[in-house]
């Protein structure tokens, strides 16, 4: 049960991702809560790089996450010191999920109402917070109306403590049963045939039945495709936690995975250029669905098995990073959504702007860190334990 410092960096390097992922959904033509004046098809190309499965490896990292903490409470249990699992976990993600939809988020609504609203709003911040709060389903405009209060960008928190919770269960009521279903994945993909193969099944077939009907609400409720793949990821991650020839496999697939990956990336980048105005043949789009499994499951294959043969073991930066990139994350959009409307007036361009806005949200995001790591009463609202002593 060594501690798997690969696995660290990989969460940390993910979660860094999705800030320069939010900062360029800025520039893009895909819906956002707030758009540049500048925004084109420009950067779609690289914004695709990572859209099939940035979220899926941190789903993959969570759930072998998840199965060495319940293992740890575990062994706690069995030496007499406690245990417990699922209380102390659901605190640490379900009190900065509250936190946030009441408080970090309401930021990101009210500059989307402020831009997209028609007319607009000029009520100002405290009187759309107390309408967020009431839940005011009037904030409407030609494409419905803006649901709140929401959780936005922490709708990951959300899926994972349900997650967590299923798996937790599956783990009380039938250990035996999973225990067998985590042998019979480790033997399946301990080699790289089976590695590459299985999982884009599943998660081909998974696009390819559920996509059209679900699409991706990130609701919880009704997110039926997302479900499928997410938590059958994490759910994988947890099977195959303590699968040494599983790991090792990635290691040796990861040049094919990083190749099929990138000849999967010009694929679909070539299919939306081609079809951004016109509706694909049914075969062709069926396909491409396929496609995205693939690209989805061979950029994560490579990033594990070269993280860890390359990634850097143990060491303070390490152990600061895995405490800080979680309130970072919890942060990130709002202060970039802050930042992205207020400088408008400047009329900067993308290229100056864009790498302004990674900074200051680095920046801005890491400062406040600093300052909620020192304040006990802050700290569990942004996922920390209560009291840590710093170095």
């Amino acid at each position: 049960m060594q501690r798997r410092h690969d696995l660290d960096w990989v969460r940390i390097y993910a979660f860094a991702l999705l800030v320069l992922y939010h900062v360029g959904m800025y520039y893009v033509t895909w819906d956002w809560h707030v758009n540049s004046p500048f925004a084109s098809h420009a950067l779609e190309p690289v914004m695709m790089m990572s859209s099939p499965w940035r979220l899926s490896l941190l789903f993959v990292v969570s759930g072998v996450a998840t199965a060495f903490l319940l293992r740890k409470s575990r062994e706690s249990a069995a030496a007499g010191h406690g245990g417990r699992f699922l209380g102390p976990r659901s605190w640490r993600l379900l009190v900065p999920l509250a936190f946030g939809m009441l408080v970090i988020v309401p930021p990101q609504s009210y500059y989307e109402v402020v831009e997209k609203l028609p007319g607009g709003f000029h009520d100002g911040y405290l009187s759309f917070w107390g309408r967020y709060l009431a839940a005011d389903d009037s904030f409407c405009d030609g494409d419905g109306c803006l649901v709140v209060p929401t959780w936005n960008h922490l709708w990951f928190v959300a899926y994972l403590w349900v997650y967590t919770v299923a798996v937790w269960a599956l783990a009380k009521s039938i250990p035996a049963a999973l225990e067998r279903a985590g042998t019979m994945m480790a033997t399946a993909l301990s080699s790289p045939m089976g590695l590459l193969l299985w999982p884009i099944l599943f998660l081909a077939a998974a696009r390819i039945a559920l996509i059209g009907t679900f699409g991706s609400t990130h609701a919880l409720v009704d997110d039926w495709y997302n479900h499928a793949q997410y938590f059958g990821v994490f759910l994988l991650g947890f099977l195959i936690a303590r699968a040494d020839g599983v790991w090792q496999a990635t290691e040796r697939v990861r040049w094919p995975a990083l190749t099929l990956w990138f000849a999967s990336w010009l694929a679909i980048t070539a299919y939306f250029a081609w079809f951004r105005d016109a509706a694909p043949p049914d075969g062709l789009r069926l396909s491409m669905r396929g496609t995205w499994a693939l690209n989805q499951w061979c950029a994560i294959v490579a990033i594990l098995g070269f993280a860890r043969r390359l990634a850097p073991g143990d060491s303070p930066l390490l152990r600061y990073l895995s405490t800080a990139i979680f309130p970072v994350y919890i942060l990130h959009q709002t202060v970039t959504v802050v930042l992205a409307h207020n400088a408008k007036p400047l009329g900067l361009r993308p290229l100056v702007e864009g790498p302004l806005l990674v900074l200051l949200t680095f920046g801005l995001c890491f400062a406040a860190y600093e300052i909620v790591r020192r304040i006990a009463p802050l700290r569990p609202l942004f996922g920390l334990r209560w009291r840590e002593r710093l170095p």
